[in-house]
């Protein structure tokens, strides 16, 4: 059931003139019907695939379309529902994915066009702008509208000795603002509600006055520490609808530069999450380790986090003459004391009872929410972009998963040394093959109309953009998607039954990105 929507994109050829979606390899797209909307969302949750996205386009003259983005085995799917005239509503698929319903949610926010699914509740309304006003639709607000504050319907708990504890938006620190609602007995948590949305930036309406060739910069700050991942995304699509072909050289340095930003994020988190449980020395020694990894990365290429570094045909600059030495000579260094580390943390008594039977997702559950990236591989969600469906130079690295099945903090945490020691055998290979020639190739800019798709695995998990090329060279559409999206609602399933002074551990055990996700 679930391959005959492929076979239908190839069959049809209804979206873009062709079945083929450029930028990500295998990927398709398909334009159905309102009865094969949920059909083809029924399909592929019996056959395993996994919702990716789901996002609307409102354009004056090509009407309203909402599209929704799949993967199975066999490839990449992006399915697209035109709306008729003055028609705002669309079937929802909320009863087969349930991470849909914050995206559908947001759709409402963004472009006034509303799911049949009954959670009509905001999503990234806050009362920052008028119930009649639609980011992606008008221009302005209207002057003499003013913004409504109304009141969130949090579910409640009922029941003796059950009291509500809220915390936040605002947090200590730099921590970047959410609303968390336990609902309690004890310390017991019997419920968990989050309202996101607080780090709205409008960043899906200022893709819109943006030039095609330098969106990318736009799409490095989607979410800071996923700026790679991003911008390369941006650029595949760009890059496919353009039909650019890319240097090898090029290719191999996004890889170096990926990997690099993948290392930096775990070796942070594993010191965090140390710290998190009581372990200052493990946040002290891997703050440490980051940092050398940041200043080789700057001497190497340029800049300690690698935000400009992606750029449409290739890369801003090439290795350093002495870069690829100097980082071999960082990976094996940190590489000795990670491994030292890793035994240590496996084998001290008070991170051991903090880490094992915490915040457990199992696999079950896992699959049930859609969880994905290293927070599912630690959940025996065994899927990667980077092996399931690689874009080059993946496909002759023979990247190695790193899945565990306990699904417990212990678990994603033994995944990220698992995925750091990967990275780091990944970085050796890329700089000791890196093939030679031109690191960057002019780009032309896409038919107006034209639309591409970039498909990353970043270091959280799948990062997808959606692009669509506009009139005069300008960005019509684009949607930037974060795992976060499908990996937030999990965590409040995560921390049933845990007690409350849990709650940092296991959520900095996800770490997701409030940015990347309130976009």
């Amino acid at each position: 059931m679930l391959q005959r929507w492929f076979n239908q994109a190839v069959e049809r050829s209804q979206l873009n003139a062709g079945a083929a979606i450029a930028g990500a390899p295998n990927t398709l797209g398909l334009c159905v019907a309102r009865d094969e909307w949920r059909q083809a969302a029924a399909d592929m949750a019996a056959g395993g695939g996994r919702l990716l996205a789901l996002w609307a386009s409102r354009d004056g003259a090509r009407g309203n379309i909402v599209r929704a983005a799949y993967v199975a085995d066999a490839g990449a799917l992006i399915l697209s529902l035109p709306l008729g005239p003055g028609q705002a509503d669309y079937p929802g698929i909320e009863s087969w994915f349930s991470s849909a319903a914050r995206m559908q949610r947001a759709v409402a926010d963004l472009s006034g066009l509303a799911s049949s699914d009954p959670d009509t509740r905001p999503w990234l309304r806050h009362a920052a702008w008028p119930q009649s006003y639609y980011p992606l639709v008008h221009a302005a607000a209207p002057p003499s509208a003013l913004p409504v504050a109304g009141h969130y319907a949090f579910v409640p708990v009922q029941g003796d000795g059950v009291h509500e504890i809220p915390v936040g938006p605002v947090h200590a620190g730099v921590i970047e603002p959410g609303h968390f609602r336990f609902s309690v007995v004890g310390e017991k948590v019997l419920r968990l509600e989050e309202r996101l949305g607080y780090v709205h930036k409008g960043i899906e309406r200022r893709f819109t006055e943006f030039a095609l060739l330098e969106g990318q910069r736009l799409a490095a700050r989607v979410s800071g520490d996923s700026a790679v991942g991003f911008s390369w995304a941006y650029c595949q699509a760009l890059e496919g609808m353009a039909q650019a072909h890319v240097p090898a050289r090029a290719v191999w340095l996004r890889a170096l530069a990926l990997e690099l930003e993948r290392l930096a994020n775990h070796l942070g988190d594993i010191g965090a999450v140390g710290n998190d449980a009581g372990f200052a020395f493990g946040l002290a020694q891997f703050s440490r380790l980051k940092e050398r990894l940041l200043r080789a990365a700057e001497a190497a290429l340029g800049q300690r986090y690698l935000m400009d570094f992606i750029v449409p045909g290739g890369t801003r600059v090439d290795l350093a003459a002495d870069g690829a030495a100097l980082l071999i000579e960082c990976i094996d260094a940190l590489g000795a004391e990670v491994d030292t580390l890793h035994t240590i943390y496996d084998e001290h008594a008070g991170l051991r009872d903090r880490f094992v039977g915490a915040g457990i997702v199992t696999p079950a559950l896992a699959a049930k929410l859609g969880l994905c990236g290293l927070a599912g591989r630690a959940s025996g969600q065994a899927f990667d972009l980077r092996c399931d469906l690689p874009c080059d130079p993946y496909g002759e690295l023979a990247v190695n998963k790193c899945v565990r099945a306990e699904g417990d903090v212990a678990a994603r945490v033994a995944v990220r040394f698992d995925e750091a020691g990967e990275s780091a055998r990944l970085l050796r290979r890329l700089l000791s093959h890196l093939p030679p020639g031109a690191h960057r190739v002019d780009v032309s800019i896409p038919d107006e109309g034209a639309m591409g798709v970039g498909l990353i695995e970043g270091w959280r998990g799948p990062i997808l953009l959606a692009l669509e090329a506009g009139a005069e060279g300008m960005i019509g559409r684009c949607h930037p998607h974060d795992p976060s999206w499908q990996n937030w609602p999990v965590i409040e399933h995560a921390v049933i039954d845990n007690i409350v002074p849990d709650f940092p551990l296991i959520n900095k055990s996800f770490n997701l990105s409030y940015s990347g996700h309130d976009l």
